[in-house]
């Protein structure tokens, strides 16, 4: 009779208990083994249930492998010796607790040995230059004064123009006003944020500038733990989960003197748009959602509700929300900004990054939280080049032919190669072969179900708001399934990609492709290249935009006349290049000049 997995857990134990005493009790001379002998596989104690050929009949559908009968026999003779033993760490007598914060033994580096630099250029010395500081008078308004920049708004606050508190006030008065439309707020940080604000005005006031981040307000994804400040992933079990610590990222944007005003929402467990308060909106379109899993970040930048915001990407969640809801998305080298502290989806994929409204300003925010931290063991040293305003002339742009000509490109992406060119960049023609890089998914999901296996079997999963087929349990449960020598090729296969990319990348200095097409956006993430995402323009839409699969019971909103919304091209730059991918963007949105435009109503 089938048993349920709880019940599988009790038998195994059990199992094996009553497997070591027959062995025991069955032990004579003649089978104490000779000296010398070396250990053998399938000679183990039987543990676990009983297994039979009709079971691997089943369950090799799952991993669609073709085994012969007498293979499933042979399979299932030996299966409690030679293979179940191995879940011991898991469910056996001896099981071993691993803490959240233990990451695997394996690390994914992505840059390809051998290569120091792609392009064979000598090594410059590395240095950060912003834009000078303008004139530019303090608008009358609160709103104007939102909408500004981080470039801007450092300036006046360097010159005393403006306090930290005033500017905190006004965030945290917006953020009020407008979350009951957005639900981009999980927690609103009132009193701190007022403390740190009073204490950077303190700071400025006595000749103690930290930089253009001080006195700025930001808000941060809920998975960036913050001291004493519930943290809760977007997800019902993790409600009130409040740290004692930090995360590296935001002890450092504490350093820079930033002032923290929200914990901003995100998909539950880093996935799309629904947390356990609802559906975070976007603010330009308010019948569908902001997409995820930055969500909150997404919708509170564009809304003029902070001044920047702290996202995350595993697989296009700052991509994704920076492009729907216009704003600007900094997806940093694999390895750039530490991970010690934040939410773990997947070890090998995560990467935390900046979302605000200008190019400059995400490299503002990047120089303040990159570099190497003992917490995460995949982050590297590496000092940042930028220089804004720098002559983009003779820079090698590389695109996808095919793709610029079909969805989801749009006339906006053509449009930004054409721009490109204009401002003297030299377009080139390149390729990718056509592989199945979907396939790569294997390892993310793999990663995801361990990361949260305990969550899963003790069925707490169960507790998040979305239970469709393609949300975060039944992947997990599903995720259980997948073959562990599968995880292997899908490795080895991912290696191969990087070495097409490095190719790519050894014959352009940036590529200029779509955002949301699903190649890239699934191979830059596995190899770990940076991404820029900048609104280039706008579109008509006749129908909302979902993160989810379609559902026929609900269906999408249409819209007749059609919606005009923003849209963002993307640019991938060589690993650990974001400057240069900055400065082509800075480029680039002058000559696009539509980032001014904020969505009505806020």
């Amino acid at each position: 009779m089938p048993r349920s997995r709880r019940e599988f857990l009790t038998y195994s134990s059990l199992g094996m208990l009553s497997a070591a005493l027959e062995a025991a009790s069955a032990q004579t001379p003649t089978q104490q083994p000779t000296p010398g002998a070396p250990p053998a596989f399938g000679t183990a104690p039987a543990a676990g249930p009983e297994v039979s050929s009709a079971a691997f009949a089943e369950a090799q559908k799952l991993v669609q492998v073709d085994l012969r009968p007498s293979d499933r026999e042979e399979a299932a003779a030996n299966w409690r010796m030679q293979m179940a033993p191995n879940y011991e760490f898991r469910v056996g007598p001896r099981k071993v607790a691993l803490e959240e914060t233990l990451a695997p033994a394996t690390l994914w580096n992505p840059a390809q040995p051998g290569i120091v630099k792609q392009n064979n250029e000598p090594e410059k010395q590395a240095s950060f230059v912003r834009s000078a500081g303008n004139e530019a008078p303090l608008p009358s308004s609160d709103d104007a004064i939102a909408y500004a920049t981080v470039a801007q708004l450092s300036r006046w606050i360097e010159s005393k123009a403006l306090s930290s508190e005033r500017l905190t006030n006004i965030y945290l008065d917006r953020l009020e006003r407008f979350d009951p439309k957005l639900r981009c707020v999980i927690t609103l940080t009132r009193d701190h944020a007022l403390a740190q604000a009073r204490q950077a005005d303190e700071e400025i006031a006595a000749g103690h500038y930290r930089g253009p981040l001080h006195g700025i307000p930001w808000g941060a994804k809920d998975l960036l733990d913050t001291a004493n400040i519930p943290t809760t992933y977007g997800a019902e079990p993790y409600r009130k989960r409040v740290p004692k610590t930090n995360s590296t990222v935001v002890a450092r944007l504490d350093a820079a003197g930033a002032v923290l005003v929200a914990k901003l929402s995100l998909g539950a467990l880093a996935l799309n748009d629904v947390w356990f308060g609802g559906q975070t909106m976007n603010p330009w379109l308010l019948e569908e959602g902001s997409s995820g899993s930055s969500a909150g970040p997404g919708a509170a930048v564009s809304a003029g509700l902070v001044g920047f915001a702290m996202g995350s990407e595993t697989e296009g969640s700052i991509v994704s929300p920076s492009m729907r809801c216009g704003v600007t998305g900094l997806r940093p080298t694999f390895g750039r900004v530490p991970r010690a502290g934040a939410m773990t989806l997947c070890w090998s994929l995560d990467k935390l990054g900046p979302m605000a409204r200008s190019v400059e300003d995400t490299m503002l925010v990047l120089k303040a939280i990159s570099g190497p931290d003992p917490g995460d063991l995949a982050s590297m040293p590496g000092e940042i080049s930028f220089r804004a305003g720098a002559d983009v002339s003779g820079l090698r742009v590389g695109y996808f032919p095919g793709w610029m000509k079909e969805t989801p490109a749009t006339e906006v992406d053509r449009a930004a190669l054409d721009a490109a060119k204009k401002l003297g960049m030299k377009l080139a023609e390149v390729s990718l072969p056509d592989w199945p890089y979907d396939c790569l998914n294997l390892i993310l999901f793999s990663e995801a179900a361990a990361a949260f296996q305990e969550l899963t079997l003790s069925r707490k999963v169960d507790q998040l708001r979305m239970q469709v087929p393609d949300a975060w349990p039944n992947v997990f449960r599903q995720s259980q399934f997948l073959s562990a020598v599968d995880f292997v090729q899908a490795d080895r296969f991912r290696r191969k990609v990087a070495q097409e990319m490095a190719r790519i990348f050894s014959q352009v200095d940036v590529l200029l492709v779509p955002s949301l097409r699903d190649e890239i956006l699934t191979i830059t993430n596995f190899t770990g290249h940076p991404a820029l995402v900048l609104r280039a323009g706008f579109v008509q839409v006749s129908e909302a935009r979902s993160d989810w699969a379609p559902d026929p019971k609900h269906p999408l909103p249409k819209f007749s006349p059609p919606r005009r919304v923003p849209h963002g091209v993307c640019l991938i730059g060589r690993l650990f290049e974001e400057g240069i991918i900055a400065q082509a963007g800075m480029a680039l949105e002058a000559a696009f000049n539509v980032a001014g435009e904020h969505p009505p109503g806020f």
